[in-house]
């Protein structure tokens, strides 16, 4: 899996790609719907095999759940902006799959889950998966994983915010 930091800023970039006056809500929203698939990981607590559908990188990190959990949350708390919450949403929760499906470790993803159980990684696979656990996050593993998300994910969503806002600006000035 990428790490928090990963998925949050991909959130965050998403959000204020589709919606730059977005509020605090649907931009903590947009972030915790990107980290929330890692719930998963308790499956491994309750014996359940990685590899089974409630199993990590599975249910949650599909295609049907992030529709599911996005339109869940922006009619409970969208208000008038429920098309715009879900779309938000949609793409933060998503992108999960997509970053893990991008990593070097693990079993893939489950994007089609429940309809069909295969696991995939993309063909280019460069984030350097994170540990699971705390005290693994703070070792040099923790740290390559720093630095191949920087490359991999941190520039990226910097460059794109950047051509965001003059895009924003010199628009307005028109």
């Amino acid at each position: 899996m990428a790490s928090i930091f990963g998925h949050g800023l991909v959130a965050y970039t998403t959000t204020k790609v589709i919606d730059s006056k977005s509020n605090k809500l649907l931009v903590f929203l947009a972030i915790l719907s990107a980290i929330l698939p890692d719930l998963d990981v308790i499956a491994f607590k309750f014996g359940i095999d990685y590899l089974h559908p409630l199993g990590h990188r599975g249910f949650t990190h599909s295609i049907l759940f992030a529709l599911i959990w996005s339109g869940f949350v922006s009619l409970l708390l969208g208000k008038n902006r429920k098309l715009t919450f879900m779309i938000v949403l949609f793409l933060s929760t998503v992108s999960h799959g997509i970053l893990d499906a991008m990593t070097t470790g693990g079993k893939g993803v489950g994007f089609f889950i429940p309809f069909e159980n295969s696991r995939y990684f993309f063909p280019t696979q460069v984030i350097k998966v994170s540990p699971i656990g705390v005290e693994q996050f703070f070792s040099e593993w923790g740290l390559r994983v720093i630095w191949s998300e920087l490359k991999y994910i941190a520039i990226p969503c910097f460059i794109i915010l950047i051509v965001h806002y003059v895009a924003r600006k010199l628009k307005s000035q028109i």
